[in-house]
């Protein structure tokens, strides 16, 4: 096994670890975990007002 292997592994599990990251967040079952995120930035806190 040369460096060649080695980089062309590395390569190919990259692909696949970034694949599997896709598929993990647009899975159905996140998407009510990324709704409730995506509202965070717009809840005021109490006491935040002046």
């Amino acid at each position: 096994m040369n460096l060649y292997h080695l980089h062309s592994a590395a390569t190919v599990f990259c692909f696949v670890f970034f694949l599997g990251v896709v598929v993990w967040a647009w899975s159905g079952r996140r998407k009510a975990e990324f709704r409730e995120a995506e509202q965070l930035p717009f809840i005021d806190e109490p006491g935040d007002r002046s």
